[in-house]
């Protein structure tokens, strides 16, 4: 693989020059060098300034062209009107990597974006790279590299800060300063007009010294890409992000600052816990969990054992673990057994474990090592009240020696000040977090333990649509273009509920009729009784404008309401255009709940898949869950799960539970509906009748949008690449077996282990450079578990004698860390090579990686592969040597000029 990532010259750089350098006290340059200069950066440094001969006692340069030596990285001090000259400098002079440190752009008004744009333009002329404008600057600790203008510094460690807000980068390093916490990177990003978060967390994945990433978020430009690298880096790497803008005033300063489109924020929370991302409130929040980070802290699960020495702090924990739906341990028989053994005869016999104001530090050891091994309990907290017989250090003494014996996750609570104050600290010297309040605990605990249920979304990958190529599903999509074609946005009931019947919806059959007769006729041809509505796409709510008439028993009931609703409709909105009056079985279902399911566009996220309570319930209640598509079964849960509805879905009163298996039916259809058909801008399955029997949408809306669907990636709406069944091909072999090529999916790990297993030694070697026997787990998921939008994997198989599919090859590729190339790797099984398996998968691979732009195919090969070598040359692959091991050769297949 290619040793480094495309911006590391840009935050390790070897050399930088400071423009605007200045010996004024407190102006901008003035600070920035300071801060490098005093901070013993270990590359070389340049001050630029055409009014001084030196700077700080330092050589001046008129330009950055007069240096006449390789520049990295240039951070820019000066005026925005300055800039797009000053980079013009960068770019003539070789310079890659610009740092805009001033405000007044995009974010200030026509004039500044005139002036970004014109920024912009010259930086890609030049291949320039920036990273703001109106940002603080970079520190990275390593390299004694403090490039921004706070007069905080950072010690290192191995915790990255990525923030939009200067201020926030300067509230975290104060805290961190005093709290001993440190850091492989801070990075201010500013308004990211270039450089943005997607890249920098592209960075941070390859960055040796960062393990854990903290993220201050206030708007997003590149949804895709930002989630991409968002759920990449989240599979390696904790991150924990707070982002501003929770409500309409906050949302309106976010876009303020940053100028950039606000995210709605039950939207933006559905996207970072699909990646894998744990979000908190607060500055508070934040800082609490930087600190846990940097702890020993690692909780496995969400069920939590309180040990306290005194019942009301134990009770305002538990009542907060409540509020959180944080789940009480249920403690084992042993446990219990063990418990009353060790603990006086009143011990409070529950969870939380309250052992007794005269809590020894032998009976909390004892408590802490019988509760932790429950399998049960996934992480403890352990309280302290200051009380007349309680010693706090000594009990902290105890804890801190057993600690290294569990494998279970502590926290502490050390309630009170002075008499607890030293004790509190030895906990954290020893790693292990403690607070002084039991909500602040029980809230740090919340966050750090929703990291692992995120995980779980993350590693969900949507099940292949069952759509692709279905007849119904094309006619769809004619059906929207002919109605583009027409200019219309709003659907009909009839056209929207034709939609959804071609992609598989459950619909009440409906039909307009446009006089009295014709709803005579359509009602005996449908049958008694009915239901009636008005058809007027532009009415929203046809119940309130008296257009809707239900449980219809009769011929002569039909024309009275044929009229009575054409009347009421036309009183209440003479301008509405009406249609008719549609005609549709009166649904009678006395055990059915109504439930809503929508969707809408998002501004940065594509559609959005929304879930919640129907009818009338869905104004009052406002309850509504919402998810990015692509779902599969296990996210359609989630979905419905969030909700308050929910709770109406099992037996409730006299009525069975309902058929949730359909209702997730109904939703993976929907989630198919909007990955294909880019055109949709608003759903509503509005209600959606659902009961033991099954599921049926009563009524439906579509709007339609002539603006998308244009681009030439079919998912190009999406900010989660769905799976690629476009890519899905069979092929013949000479022997006439039709072998179907693939992207692999996560239900695929058995198969690929298989595949591995019945690898000879010399194919496994020749494929991983390693003698393993099979795949780990952690490669199995790796392997499996992809993001299509960056990487690929095809699977080669053949339909066994079972039925099941045999996988008899595979080739994949991901992205290398310069973003432009990709590394392949090929295995073929023992009994298919020779057969045209490997040159097919290899050449439908390479067409992926074409289609999606990038430069070029690179992989390295065993010397000894001579097979390999023979299949890569006949593909157009040249050979190169290795430049860091003679054992292996690389290849490479330009996909450009």
């Amino acid at each position: 693989m290619l040793e480094q990532h495309y911006l590391t010259s840009l935050f390790e750089p070897k050399s930088v020059a400071v423009i605007g350098a200045s010996d004024r006290e407190n102006s901008v340059g003035n600070i920035i060098f300071k801060n490098i200069l005093n901070q013993g950066y270990k590359g070389k440094l340049y001050a630029i300034n055409p009014k001084h001969e030196t700077i700080q006692g330092q050589p001046a340069y008129k330009s950055i062209e007069e240096i006449g030596a390789r520049v990295e990285m240039a951070i820019l001090c000066t005026r925005p009107q300055t800039v797009p000259h000053l980079i013009e400098q960068c770019g003539r002079s070789g310079v890659k990597n610009v740092i805009v440190i001033a405000s007044g752009f995009s974010e200030a008004g026509h004039v500044g974006a005139a002036i970004e744009r014109k920024m912009l333009e010259i930086a890609r002329s030049y291949n320039v790279r920036i990273l703001g404008p109106n940002c603080l600057g970079i520190i990275r600790p390593e390299l004694g590299l403090n490039g921004t203008f706070t007069k905080i510094t950072a010690n290192p460690g191995n915790l990255a800060l990525v923030s939009q807000s200067g201020a926030m980068c300067s509230a975290v390093l104060d805290w961190a300063k005093a709290n001993q916490v440190g850091f492989s990177s801070v990075i201010s990003t500013g308004t990211t007009a270039d450089v943005d978060f997607g890249e920098i967390l592209d960075y941070l994945i390859y960055d040796s010294r960062t393990h854990y990433i903290l993220m201050y978020v206030e708007g997003i430009r590149n949804a895709r890409r930002f989630m991409s690298a968002l759920r990449s880096a989240a599979r390696i790497k904790p991150i924990i992000l707070l982002k501003a803008g929770r409500h309409e005033a906050g949302s309106n300063a976010a876009e303020a600052h940053s100028g950039m489109i606000a995210v709605t924020d039950s939207v933006f929370d559905a996207a970072v816990r699909r990646a894998g991302v744990v979000r908190v409130q607060n500055v508070g929040q934040l800082f609490y969990a930087a600190k846990a980070l940097a702890s020993k802290f690692r909780p496995q699960g969400n069920r939590l054992a309180i040990i306290t020495n005194g019942g009301g702090p134990g009770a305002m924990a538990a009542d907060r673990a409540g509020d959180l739906g944080i789940p009480l341990a249920q403690l084992s028989d042993a446990t219990m057994a063990t418990l009353n053994k060790v603990l006086p005869i009143n011990w409070s016999h529950a969870n939380p474990i309250d052992i007794m104001g005269d809590a020894t530090p032998e009976r909390y050891r004892e408590a802490i090592l019988t509760v932790t091994q429950d399998p049960n309990v996934d992480s403890t907290l352990v309280m302290l009240s200051p009380q007349a017989m309680t010693e706090p250090m000594e009990v902290a003494k105890a804890i801190i020696e057993v600690s290294d014996k569990l494998n279970r996750s502590l926290i502490c609570c050390w309630m009170g000040e002075e008499q607890v104050a030293e004790a509190r600290k030895a906990l954290e010297d020893a790693g292990i977090p403690a607070f002084r309040m039991p909500e602040t605990a029980i809230e740090l605990f919340h966050h750090i333990s929703k990291y692992y249920r995120n995980q779980k979304l993350l590693l969900q990958t949507p099940e292949p649509t069952r759509q692709h190529g279905r007849p119904e599903a094309e006619g769809a999509k004619m059906l929207i273009e002919a109605l583009l074609a027409e200019r219309r946005k709003v659907l009909s009931e009839m056209e929207s509920k034709a939609i959804l019947r071609a992609f598989k919806v459950p619909v009440a059959q409906t039909m307009v009729a446009r006089t009295a007769t014709e709803a005579l006729l359509l009602a005996e041809q449908i049958g008694f009784p009915i239901a009636m509505k008005v058809d007027c796409p532009e009415l929203t709510h046809k119940t309130d404008a008296g257009g809707v008439r239900l449980n219809i028993v009769n011929a002569p009931a039909v024309r009275n309401a044929y009229h009575d609703i054409l009347d009421t409709v036309s009183k209440r909105h003479p301008n509405a255009k009406i249609n008719g009056v549609s005609i549709e079985p009166f649904l009678s279902r006395p055990n059915g709940r109504e439930l809503m399911i929508g969707v809408f566009r998002d501004p940065i996220f594509g559609p959005v898949i929304t879930f919640g309570a129907g009818g009338f319930d869905v104004e009052i209640f406002s309850d509504r869950s919402v998810a990015l598509p692509p779902l599969n079964r296990f996210l359609a849960k989630d979905l419905i799960d969030s909700t308050r509805a929910a709770k109406i879905l099992g037996q409730f009163h006299n009525m069975p539970a309902v058929d949730r298996d359909a209702l997730k039916e109904v939703l993976l259809c929907i989630s198919e509906m909007v990955c294909e058909l880019p055109w949709i801008q608003e759903l509503d399955l509005n209600p959606l009748i659902v009961d033991e029997n099954g599921a049926i949408a009563a009524d439906a809306r579509i709007v339609i949008d002539h603006a998308v669907g244009a681009s030439g990636d079919r998912y190009a709406h999406m900010a989660i690449y769905p799976y690629p069944v476009h890519l899905i091909q069979d092929w013949t072999m000479n022997d006439g077996k039709v072998v179907t090529i693939r992207p692999i999916r996560p239900e695929d790990a058995d198969m690929e282990q298989e595949f591995v297993k019945a690898m000879s030694d010399e194919s496994r070697y020749y494929r991983f450079m390693d003698t393993l026997r099979e795949l780990t787990q952690t490669m199995l998921v790796r392997f499996t578990q992809i993001d299509y939008d960056r990487e690929m994997a095809l699977v080669a198989t053949l339909p066994g004698d079972d039925g099941k599919e045999n996988q008899i090859g595979v080739a994949r590729y991901v992205l290398n860390p310069d973003g432009e190339t990709v590394e392949f790797a090929l295995a073929v099984g023992d009994d298919w090579q020779k057969c045209g398996v490997g040159r097919k998968l290899m050449t439908a691979l390479i067409d992926c990686a074409r289609m999606k732009g990038y430069r070029a195919v690179v992989g390295d090969v065993l010397s000894t592969n001579s097979k390999m070598f023979r299949l890569m040359t006949s593909l157009g692959f040249t050979i190169h040597p290795h430049p860091d091991d003679t054992a292996v050769k690389r290849v490479v297949k330009p996909l450009t000029g």
